[in-house]
């Protein structure tokens, strides 16, 4: 069993910054791709930024509205993803969810979600 545990999120103001963080724990053999997606109220879950590694290189992909704004970060060694948002907006506003396709020590590969983190950007 792997658990995703998500920290970070909270009230800020336009303008403002916050940093997600997204730590993995369980029985991990290995993890593959790690992301960040959202979800506003009335609307639905959409992606936010995806990071995946291949030797020493990562590659990663933003969401149009989070180009420029948010990086995404992992530290292998702790199993963990980050999300630096700045210049937040109040249509940032919305349940911030990490993602993490893990293969497990058992050999199941799994698409695991947290349990999101609410990111309110307000004056």
């Amino acid at each position: 069993q792997v658990q995703l545990v998500e920290s970070g999120g909270g009230l800020v103001q336009p303008g403002g910054s916050l940093r997600l963080s997204c730590a993995a724990s369980g029985s991990i053999f290995r993890i593959y791709n790690m992301g960040w997606y959202r979800q506003a109220p009335g609307k639905q879950r959409e992606l936010v930024a995806l990071i995946s590694s291949s030797g020493s290189t990562n590659y990663t992909n933003y969401a149009d509205s989070a180009k420029g704004r948010f990086t995404i970060s992992t530290d292998n060694a702790k199993n963990t993803v980050y999300l630096q948002m700045n210049s937040l907006k109040p249509e940032d506003t919305a349940v911030y969810y990490c993602n993490m396709v893990v293969a497990t020590t058992t050999g199941i590969f799994f698409n695991y979600w947290g349990q999101g983190t609410q990111v309110t950007v307000s004056s």
